[in-house]
């Protein structure tokens, strides 16, 4: 049983999944990476996340960034949020769509790119720091 999801929206996300799970790695916490898009493939991240073991979820998205607040929706487990720096004002839009969840569906919003925080909040939530 893995004890942190780490679910990227893209592939192209690849270098902020380093960034995290380097971080997962020196804690000696595991962990299981998906690729899995909240709006190209709903079906298969509800099933992912209602069956997964995972005690903390890590969801790096770009964009408009509805991967964290999806799977907030769907679990009672802490969602940690990561928005991918992009092509419109270097990620802002990812930024403020993680950070505005909307009451009920809490989601903790690190920097843009922030995948090191997001191993190291994991850490601290799991008492490994």
């Amino acid at each position: 049983m893995p004890e942190v999801a780490v679910i990227a929206g893209s592939v192209s996300d690849q270098a902020i999944v380093d960034k995290a799970t380097a971080v997962l790695q020196s804690y000696n916490i595991s962990f299981d990476v998906q690729f899995i898009s909240a709006h190209r493939d709903a079906d298969k991240l509800d099933e992912y996340v209602k069956s997964s073991d995972a005690l903390i979820f890590i969801c790096i998205a770009g964009m408009s960034a509805a991967l964290p607040g999806v799977v907030a929706a769907r679990t009672k487990k802490p969602v940690i949020g990561v928005p991918v720096s992009g092509k419109i004002a270097g990620g802002l839009d990812a930024l403020l769509s993680i950070a505005q969840m909307p009451k009920g569906v809490p989601v903790a919003c690190m920097a843009v790119d922030g995948g090191e925080n997001a191993g190291h909040f994991a850490a601290r939530i799991l008492g490994k720091n």
